[in-house]
């Protein structure tokens, strides 16, 4: 044999990956496991051979496996346990299948069912994920974190759980949704699943329903507040980044109100850090917005916008919608005039008590009002966007009002899970006569009009966000995220929508090229860092897009195949 060349040349072209672990080691390890897939070769090398059936199955027969298995399920909650079971056992096999159909396994990993795995938590708790850091473990965070058995990370998604989609405080259950993001992180933006954390922050729970359950993982106690709560945060940071780095993106995810603006603000200009609620959910309604224009046919600052709700995501949308105004030329406080918002108490008005600093910047001089329906009637809206997570608050009169005072209505009813919606798709269409323009938080299927013309409703998930900034961010060394990278993020995701789309009634590209359109984001945000000289990753590379996609994860298998070959028959001659 030539010196150098490689033993087995059945494997070239796919990355050889090397591994210390023999036997019933490699199976339980989700990283290596390749289930059927392993080559004789590689059992026998990994002494894993006799501990597998005596058959060879490739990567797609597994996929094919799979899905009859999903497709035997009956109910979402026990096709997500599945799909979780998979992920614990073989990751590639995970998100092959995954990104085999996202449109169809999203909804299941994600939003909605995930609600429903998160409030049943204790039941689907099969083995666990991420890291749990509790209130007690002060002091003891940067130990922790030594638990942890990957040296490099890249992103955390951290949740406390007090705010979990539109369901209130799960408490320690909430684990499920930095799980799911992160592997959406994966599947739509090729974020290395490796290099990714989910972390619970466990201070307790206000819900005395879960303080009752013999099922509960979390504390067993209220929530805990105050100095000993900011600490346990600042703590958490500090040790994050002294172990893996400045540039670890830190993503937070469910906090409350009255903690998800406080904390963005403390953070944002010291650590990589954004808060998906607040500024995720602004970039894909500005995004949907700014599709909506192309129907429409004016520009944003034209429109008077109606909020439903004034929690983090509200306030989020209308920052970023003020942003967008602005670059379109209008003054700042001639854009927070066009934009209207109601809360549990009624409509935000200047004079109104208890009024927090973020939303007194939205509260004009006008009467105060409580009934949604007048108030439309009142304002005037050509905007209309939801999230207060009240189920049905955008009622058949609303909606009716909404047509008749405008041609193309612009309504969004953007809480989660379903069954939080404002209203549904066929609601919108059936009463403003199709004339509607909507998009939703939650899947919806299409919706056939009495003339016969199939809208497929625009699903603004955040799935067309954190992902892209994500593998952006990640990608360019970005050491600050600001309010800038979702607008950026924003217009991308408008530009990907094509006129057939809009033809169609979607506001977003389908979910099916989602993979493209994070990539695209990547690009734009690295190509404004190096612009702005606020990425850290050097030197610059001359292909951004060659560069990122190089970055970006796979889902097929590598080879375990020892890299063996020979030396010249002289060098290896025994001396007696």
């Amino acid at each position: 044999m030539q010196a150098g060349k490689a033993a087995d040349s059945r494997d070239a072209g796919r990355p050889l990956q090397f591994t210390m672990k023999r036997g019933y080691e490699v199976l339980r390890d989700p990283h290596l496991n390749k289930g059927m897939a392993f080559t004789l070769e590689e059992r026998q090398q990994l002494n894993i051979h006799g501990l597998l059936p005596p058959c060879f199955l490739g990567q797609d027969a597994q996929v094919y496996n799979i899905i009859k298995n999903f497709e035997r399920l009956t109910s979402d909650l026990d096709r997500y346990i599945l799909l979780m079971s998979l992920q614990d056992r073989n990751e590639k096999l995970f998100y092959k299948v995954l990104t085999s159909d996202i449109e169809r396994f999203m909804p299941i990993v994600y939003t909605p069912t995930v609600g429903l795995a998160c409030q049943q938590y204790g039941l689907t708790f099969r083995r666990p994920r991420g890291l749990f850091i509790t209130i007690h473990d002060r002091g003891h965070i940067a130990t922790m974190l030594k638990s942890w058995p990957e040296s490099v990370v890249k992103a955390i998604v951290v949740t406390d759980g007090e705010r979990i989609l539109g369901l209130g405080d799960l408490g320690c259950y909430g684990m499920g949704i930095p799980v799911g993001k992160l592997a959406l992180y994966t599947a739509c933006g090729g974020v290395k699943p490796h290099e990714c954390l989910p972390v619970m922050l466990d201070v307790g729970t206000d819900n005395e329903a879960l303080l009752k359950d013999p099922l509960y993982i979390g504390l067993r106690h209220k929530r805990i507040r105050g100095q000993a709560y900011d600490d346990l945060l600042d703590e958490f940071m500090e040790a994050v980044t002294s172990r893996y780095g400045m540039n670890c993106l830190i993503q937070f995810e469910d906090f409350a109100n009255a903690n998800a603006f406080r904390l963005l603000h403390k953070y944002r200009n010291k650590y990589c850090t954004f808060n998906d609620d607040i500024q995720g959910t602004a970039s894909v309604a500005v995004a949907g917005l700014l599709a909506a224009l192309r129907i429409t046919k004016n520009r944003l600052s034209d429109h008077t916008i109606l909020f439903q709700g004034a929690g983090e995501a509200a306030l989020g949308i209308a920052n970023l919608i003020v942003m967008a105004m602005e670059k379109e030329g209008v003054p700042k406080d001639v854009a927070v005039k066009r934009i209207w918002m109601v809360d549990s108490k009624g409509l935000i008005v200047k004079g109104r008590a208890s009024l927090t600093s973020e939303k007194e910047r939205f509260a004009h001089e006008h009467g105060e009002m409580k009934n949604l329906q007048d108030i439309v009637k009142d304002i005037k809206p050509s905007v209309l966007i939801g999230v207060a997570a009240i189920g049905g608050a955008f009622t058949k009169e609303i909606l009716q009002d909404m047509a008749a005072l405008n041609k193309r209505p612009i309504i969004f009813a953007l809480s989660n899970p379903t069954s939080k919606a404002e209203c549904t798709a066929e609601q919108c269409y059936k009463y403003t006569e199709g004339r509607g323009i909507f998009a939703s938080g939650s899947p919806f299927d299409p919706v056939t009009l009495p003339n016969g013309q199939t809208l497929y409703p625009g699903q603004g998930n955040n799935s067309y966000v954190f992902p892209g900034v994500a593998l952006g961010v990640i990608s360019c060394g970005l050491k600050h995220i600001g309010e800038d990278v979702f607008l950026t993020t924003a217009e991308v995701i408008a530009q990907q929508v094509s006129e057939e789309n809009l033809k169609e009634g979607r506001l977003y590209p389908p979910l099916v090229t989602i993979q493209h359109v994070s990539l695209k984001i990547a690009v734009r945000i690295a190509e404004e860092a190096y612009r702005n000289n606020t990425a850290s990753t050097y030197p610059q590379p001359k292909d951004l897009e060659a560069f990122i996609r190089s970055q970006v994860y796979t889902t097929d298998y590598n080879s375990f195949v020892a890299d063996s070959y020979t030396w010249p028959e002289e060098a290896m001659k025994v001396k007696l």
